[in-house]
Parts: structure tokens; C-alpha cells; sequence
């Protein structure tokens, strides 16, 4: 795809149309590689069998850079009136109104929004049909500076303590600086019971290590230490997608990984790319966790006895 005019891409049952396919998103230089909206276009298309379950059905904010990543941003959640009709909708009451919020079902929609210069992806971690029950639980490790390790430590103590509560977990890069912990839950309780449990997990790991980790959401209380940041677990918040391209130099992807690959001296937050990530997708390090959600009632329990008093 080059040239200064439009090229049309068929998806499907649909035809999308990109628009000045050698617009740069991602300048180059400082060692970073060039990568222009035919770039993008070309991996949402090739990622998209990988990508897709994590979207299907879910409300999207979407993150534009309609000059690149070194322009203006701004996040798009009500969909534009002159978006195709083929795309999903999905209304969503607000305080004071509603929001219409674009639901990315198919590949034509994914490389819709890349055509739009939509970026990043953020899903809601509960989906159209229960708009008020998670299915998804997020833990962000969010360090203070660049230092990976220290996420990679508070991986493990996260991923040891889920084991002792018995509940699934996956691991994703985040595309930025830090690792995304998350569990697939049942759907049966609302964002304030999950944001609840959230909170006692990251409280009990505080508790624990309170040199190294912290739950305090005021930067200034934070010190050095690594937040472990339970906020997304909230309605109309989101996170961002598996899959999906950061605003960063050379277009990062926050990209699932094993938790083998947590050991790997090569891993840090932005270890895959537009040119690579596909590769580490097809080999499919979430299997099956995802499939299906777990109940908190037991996790609760053992939870509870290991609360601090």
C-alpha cells in the first residue's frame, strides 16, 4: 500500500478506505524505525484474528492522532455521526445523557479506526449485553521511573498470590512502562465489588512488601515504590486492549505474554512491536485462560484469612 492517494482495503463484506496511506504516525530516528498509517493499517489487519476477542462486544475509547504521535491527541468515546453504519454502536447512560460508544466487532471496523488514526484502543472490561458486571479484573504495575525489574518482581508476588486464591491470571505487556495483570472473572458482581476485591489483593501485597509496593493513588504519596493500581476497575473506565498499538516511538504493542516469559531477561514493557508482535500472538500465550471467568465466592474466602488486621 504506498502512494499519495486513497487505496481501499476489502474486509470482509466491507471496503474500508484509507486515506493518505504514507501519512507518518510514527516518526523515526533515535534508534526508533518510521512506520507510516499503511503500517498500522497493515498490522491491525494481520493481528486482527488475534485481537478481535478481546473487543468484540466491548465499549471503545479510542485514542486519535490524526498528525502522528508527535500532534495533537485526543480520546474519542461518542462515535462520529459520519462513522459507516455497518459499525457497532452501543449507547451507554452517562451522568446528564449518554455516550455512544463505538463497539470494534469485525476486521473492517479495526481498520476503520486506523484509518482514522485511532492508535490505542481502550476496551471497557465489561461488555454491551451487562454493561454493570466486569468479566475482566485489572491490576496495572505502574513503576515510578523505568525500572522493569521492580515490575517484574511485583508480577510475581501477584501472580503467587492469585495462585493461593486459586483464580486464573494472565499477563500483557502494556506498550508503555509497566505489565498488566489480569483475571477473567464470572460477570456476576458489579464494578464496586470487583474494584473491593481488587483493592484487598493489592492491600494484602502492600502489607507484605510495604518497602517496595504501594496502593496509594496520589503520586506524592507513592515515594519510589511500584503503584499497584486498581483504578480501571471502574464503570466507564478502560484499559488498554491486547493487541493494541501505544502512542510511543516505534509503535509498541501491549502484547500478552506467558508467565514463563516473565523470566526472560529480554521482556520489559515494550518489548514488541508493529514488525513483531504478530509473531508472539500466534503463539498463543493466553490459551484457554480466558475462556472462561472465575467465581470470587471461594477466592473471597481465602482472601479474608489473609487479610491484614
Amino acid at each position: 500500500m504506498s502512494g499519495d492517494g486513497p487505496r481501499t482495503v476489502r474486509a470482509g463484506r466491507h471496503t474500508v478506505e484509507v486515506h493518505r496511506p504514507d501519512k507518518v504516525l510514527f516518526p523515526g530516528g533515535g534508534g526508533a524505525k518510521e512506520y507510516t498509517k499503511a503500517d498500522l493499517v497493515d498490522y491491525h489487519r494481520s493481528v486482527a484474528p488475534f485481537m478481535l476477542p478481546h473487543l468484540r462486544g466491548r465499549p471503545l475509547m479510542v485514542e486519535r492522532h490524526p498528525d502522528g504521535i508527535d500532534g495533537p491527541r485526543f480520546m474519542q468515546k461518542n462515535t462520529p455521526e459520519n462513522y459507516p453504519e455497518w459499525i457497532t454502536r452501543v449507547e451507554v447512560a452517562k451522568e446528564g445523557g449518554t455516550v455512544c460508544h463505538t463497539v470494534c466487532d469485525d476486521t473492517a471496523t479495526l481498520l476503520y479506526l486506523a484509518d482514522q488514526a485511532g492508535l490505542t484502543l481502550h476496551r471497557w472490561l465489561s461488555r454491551v449485553d451487562s454493561v454493570e458486571r466486569p468479566d475482566r479484573m485489572i491490576f496495572d504495575l505502574d513503576p515510578s521511573g523505568d525500572d522493569f525489574e521492580a515490575v517484574r518482581e511485583a508480577a510475581r508476588l501477584l501472580g503467587e498470590l492469585l495462585d493461593e486464591l486459586k483464580l486464573p491470571s494472565a499477563l500483557m505487556t502494556t506498550g508503555s512502562r509497566g505489565l498488566h495483570v489480569v483475571v477473567p472473572v464470572d460477570g456476576r458482581h458489579d464494578f464496586d465489588e470487583i474494584r473491593g476485591f481488587a483493592r484487598d489483593i493489592a492491600d494484602v501485597l502492600v502489607a507484605g512488601h510495604p518497602d517496595r509496593l504501594t496502593a496509594a493513588a496520589r503520586k506524592k504519596d507513592r515515594g519510589d515504590r511500584l503503584y499497584l493500581d486498581i483504578q480501571r476497575n471502574a464503570h466507564a473506565q478502560t484499559a488498554v486492549a491486547p493487541y493494541t498499538v501505544r502512542a510511543k516511538p516505534g509503535a509498541p504493542v501491549a502484547t500478552p505474554v506467558t508467565w514463563g516469559q516473565l523470566d526472560d531477561p529480554a521482556l520489559d514493557a515494550r518489548r514488541w512491536t508493529i514488525a513483531d508482535a504478530v509473531e508472539q500472538a500466534r503463539t498463543d500465550p493466553w490459551a484457554d485462560i480466558m475462556r472462561k471467568g472465575r467465581a470470587l465466592g471461594p477466592a473471597r474466602r481465602r482472601l479474608d484469612a489473609l487479610m491484614p488486621s
